[in-house]
């Protein structure tokens, strides 16, 4: 049996665009994907990213439903600890009484940037030490049982706005089993520890009343074309531009040091590379029915329920045709 097909829309924006053209691809895309029939669309909390657009993640998620219909929308994910439960919950509360059955929360532990963003965010470096607190105390507020006296989510009490762990390590994964909650492993950029992970939640996994059996999903890169030599150089585009994105956000880099294609092929090589090839790991790249193949056997490999795409071309176009090619071959797969 085939697993349903999501998307985790990177938000990205490209050179020579702006956020406003990558909130216009993100609501494209999501329209694809709604067409496409895919379960749900993700958005993560990123800050100081100068190439992705999804910091005001739950403003994104209202633009893009307000544009679509059905298909469920989320975070994936918001990462709590720059935020206080309250705020959370009335944010997704407002969303899930605008667009009531189409709203999912993802939490993350991680800042979401480097430690001068978390301070400029005003918040503590020790409040990732209270994730799970603030996870209960966020469902609490969510399913109108507010776990603080005098203090009610408005809107967002009752609303039961469903919640998944996001991690890519054990952690996460035994919260969210600890808590009978769904589990998402970032494995598109953190592959590492995906087996032993899910491992570990299925084992441990307690049910709720969100959630009677555990219910893993992960993620993966895709990149899918007509022609399967244009695919794999999508893919080699992409992998160049996320080094060098990275190495200008580390500030390794002068801003206005450009390199060649060449020059970027060779650092891929060499150690500073070393974490972007890590990243690709789980990538399917190819024809459509090369990636359908490769994200069933993932799903199968992974014990995953469901598997949340991220499809890593530059170009709006091409990632809008990714979207479109996988769904029709996925479809076939399973018919």
């Amino acid at each position: 049996m085939t697993v349903p097909l999501s998307v985790l829309d990177l938000a990205p924006i490209a050179p020579g665009e702006t956020a406003r053209d990558s909130f216009a691809a993100s609501v494209a895309l999501a329209q694809q994907a709604e067409r496409s029939g895919y379960r749900r669309v993700w958005y993560a909390e990123h800050h100081n990213m100068a190439s992705i657009a999804s910091s005001a993640t739950s403003v994104l998620i209202a633009h893009v439903a307000s544009q679509t219909s059905s298909i469920r929308l989320g975070s994936g994910g918001v990462m709590l600890p720059n935020h206080s439960p309250l705020a959370i919950a009335e944010q997704f509360g407002t969303l899930e009484t605008l667009h009531p059955g189409r709203i999912d929360l993802g939490l993350g532990r991680a800042p979401g940037g480097d430690m001068a963003t978390f301070r400029a965010l005003r918040r503590d470096p020790s409040a990732s030490d209270q994730f799970p607190q603030d996870v209960v105390e966020l469902q609490g507020f969510l399913a109108g049982q507010s776990r603080v006296p005098g203090v009610s989510a408005t809107p967002g009490a009752g609303t039961n706005v469903p919640l998944y762990i996001l991690g890519s390590s054990l952690f996460g994964a035994k919260l969210a089993a600890a808590l009978g909650l769904p589990y998402a492993f970032a494995s598109h950029f953190a592959p590492d520890a995906l087996h032993d992970a899910i491992a570990v939640y299925r084992r441990e996994f307690q049910p709720s009343e969100q959630l009677e059996r555990p219910y893993a999903i992960a993620g993966v890169n895709a990149i899918a074309s007509v022609d399967a030599d244009e695919a794999r150089e999508q893919l080699t585009r992409t992998k160049r531009a996320r080094l060098e994105m990275m190495l200008r956000q580390g500030g390794r880099i002068p801003l206005d040091r450009t390199f060649t294609d060449e020059e970027l092929d060779y650092l891929l090589t060499t150690p500073a590379g070393a974490h972007v090839q890590s990243m690709t790991t789980y990538t399917g790249v190819g024809t459509a029915a090369e990636v359908a193949d490769y994200v069933a056997e993932f799903a199968r490999s992974a014990d995953v329920d469901e598997v949340i795409v991220a499809h890593s071309s530059l170009t709006t176009s091409a990632r809008l045709r990714s979207v479109e090619l996988l769904a029709e071959a996925h479809e076939r797969v399973a018919a």
